[in-house]
C-alpha cells in the first residue's frame, strides 16, 4: 500500500506475522526463566498449562519473598531503649535479595559469633524450601560477611 507521500505501509498479513514472531520470542524467553519440572519431562504440555505454571511460580516466589521479608523484619525488629540500641548495633544485619531463579542472602555479623548466625540463616532457608548453591564468608576488621546464593525449590513453594 502506498500513502500520499509515496511511503509504503506493511499490509495486515505482514503485521500479524511480525506480531506472532514477537509473541513466540517473548514466550520462549518466559519459558527459559522458569525451572523445568522434572515430573513432566518428555510430556507435551499445552501453552495454557505452561502459562499457568508460570503464574503459579511467580505467585509462589512473591509469597516466599513476603514471608522472608516478614521474617527479616521480625529478626531485625526495632530497638527501644539505649541498651537495646547498643545490642542492635552488635546484632547481625541480614539482606535478602530476590534473584529471578533464587535468593542472595548477605549476613553481616561480629566475627566472634558469625558461625552461629550463619548456621541459623542456613536452617531458616532450608526450612523455607531453598536449595543453597554456594556460601562464602570473609572477616574484615570487626565484621564477618557471609554471602549465600540459593535456588528456590519450586514444588515446595507452590504447595505451601
Amino acid at each position: 500500500m502506498e500513502t500520499s507521500q509515496g511511503l509504503t505501509r506493511p499490509d495486515r498479513k505482514t503485521i500479524e506475522k511480525n506480531r506472532r514472531i514477537h509473541m513466540k520470542a517473548l514466550y520462549s524467553k518466559l519459558l527459559s526463566l522458569l525451572p523445568t519440572p522434572s515430573s513432566q519431562e518428555g510430556i507435551a504440555v499445552t501453552l495454557a498449562d505452561r502459562l499457568n505454571e508460570a503464574i503459579n511460580y511467580i505467585k509462589g516466589m512473591q509469597e516466599m519473598l513476603e514471608r522472608m521479608q516478614k521474617r527479616k523484619r521480625q529478626l531485625t525488629g526495632s530497638a527501644g531503649t539505649a541498651s537495646d540500641v547498643a545490642a542492635a548495633s552488635r546484632s547481625p544485619k541480614i539482606d535478602v535479595q530476590d534473584l529471578r531463579s533464587g535468593l542472595r542472602v548477605i549476613v553481616v555479623s561480629s566475627p566472634c559469633d558469625h558461625h552461629l548466625f550463619f548456621c541459623e540463616v542456613v536452617r531458616v532457608l532450608e526450612a523455607e524450601g531453598v536449595d543453597i548453591i554456594t556460601a562464602s564468608y570473609a572477616v574484615v576488621g570487626d565484621r564477618a560477611f557471609h554471602t549465600i546464593q540459593s535456588l528456590v525449590i519450586t514444588c515446595l513453594i507452590i504447595q505451601k
